[in-house]
């Protein structure tokens, strides 16, 4: 009896065991080195091809240079053996989730494993925007120091003490970086989501209003997912409301922020500093922004570490191996979570 098929779409870093445990109830394949999206639906819409027959679909962000999105066309023409899409990552808006709902297939992700990374890396930014760490180390790269004076002539900085955060996300991400900002001694967290937490899930912060968020923070912690009613969700508008000079962190994705409405508010000083892991159009940055030295950006690290990514690569490979085993993933996205047809599977 043959086994089912997985398709394995992108590289593996860390969990070749994992892997290799699946292919005792699996047979896994990968596409050649080069596939274009072309060639990828061509390969799934042969009916002597492996690819026309697979079940489980494996994915990476890095896997997009092959297949393209998992838009509606993709969707559309998957093989009707396609019983689940396992996404590496917390974030899935490379995959337009209501395409896969309409054809009954699943979409998984990795919500919980990234959030203690991903938070280490925000608590890193925020505290280095607050500090203007990015501009004085870019004046001791450019031997300004001692001759441009006290800390290369890097401006003062602000302490924690007395500043508010707005959180603009409060779920495993956001919890875990205001857990970790709690001991530097900030005065206030407040919190927007699109409904009120229960007390428990709140972590101590008071929950307000998307504009008093705004208008109240010193810093500004962006944590939501990115999907059509966010992107851009920080805009002109939006920056308007803001208190002078404040800090904007995101770690979350880089079009939740307009990021040409980001430079104009960074040049009038609306905005201080900002600390991005992440951007609009990245990997494509723009050098106006690099350019600035009150912006301290990383190149989308926030889960750039061997345990984090090798936990991640292994839960993906879980919820394969659950698909088959049991006929449903661990872990489905939101979107599809409160679908009759999904709550039979399980």
């Amino acid at each position: 009896m043959s086994k089912p098929i997985v398709l394995c779409l992108g590289n593996t870093l860390f969990a070749q065991d994992a892997w290799k445990k699946l292919e005792e109830i699996a047979e896994v394949v990968t596409l050649p080195k080069g596939t274009s999206r072309a060639t990828f639906f061509q390969l799934i819409e042969d009916p002597a091809s492996k690819f026309s027959k697979i079940e489980v679909i494996t994915r990476t962000a890095g896997s997009v240079a092959q297949t393209g999105r998992f838009d509606e066309e993709l969707a559309r023409r998957l093989p009707k053996s396609v019983k689940a899409v396992c996404h590496n990552g917390a974030g899935y808006d490379q995959v337009d989730v209501k395409y896969f709902n309409d054809r009954h297939i699943q979409v998984s992700n990795t919500p919980d494993l990234v959030s203690n990374s991903t938070a280490d890396d925000h608590v890193f930014l925020l505290l280095g925007a607050l500090r203007n760490f990015s501009f004085g180390a870019r004046n001791l790269l450019d031997g300004k120091w001692p001759q441009d004076g006290s800390a290369a002539g890097t401006p003062f900085g602000h302490d924690p003490e007395g500043k508010t955060v707005g959180v603009l996300g409060l779920g495993g991400i956001g919890g875990a970086i205001v857990s970790r900002l709690k001991p530097f001694g900030f005065k206030k967290f407040i919190y927007h989501n699109r409904s009120r937490l229960s007390p428990e899930l709140e972590n101590d912060c008071e929950y307000v209003s998307f504009d008093e968020l705004l208008s109240q923070s010193d810093i500004i912690s962006v944590n939501v997912p990115l999907n059509p009613k966010t992107v851009h969700l920080i805009d002109s508008k939006a920056f308007g409301k803001m208190k002078e000079g404040v800090v904007i962190v995101n770690t979350a994705r880089g079009a939740i922020i307009d990021e040409a409405a980001l430079i104009e508010a960074l040049k009038a000083g609306k905005v201080r500093s900002a600390g991005l892991d992440v951007f609009e159009f990245e990997p494509k940055v723009c050098q106006e922004i690099m350019d600035m030295k009150q912006v301290l950006a990383l190149p989308h690290m926030g889960t750039h570490s061997v345990e984090t990514r090798k936990k991640m690569e292994e839960f993906v490979v879980s919820n394969a191996a659950s698909v088959i085993k049991t006929g449903h993933v661990i872990s489905i996205v939101p979107e599809i979570r409160n679908e009759e047809w999904f709550k039979t599977l399980a």
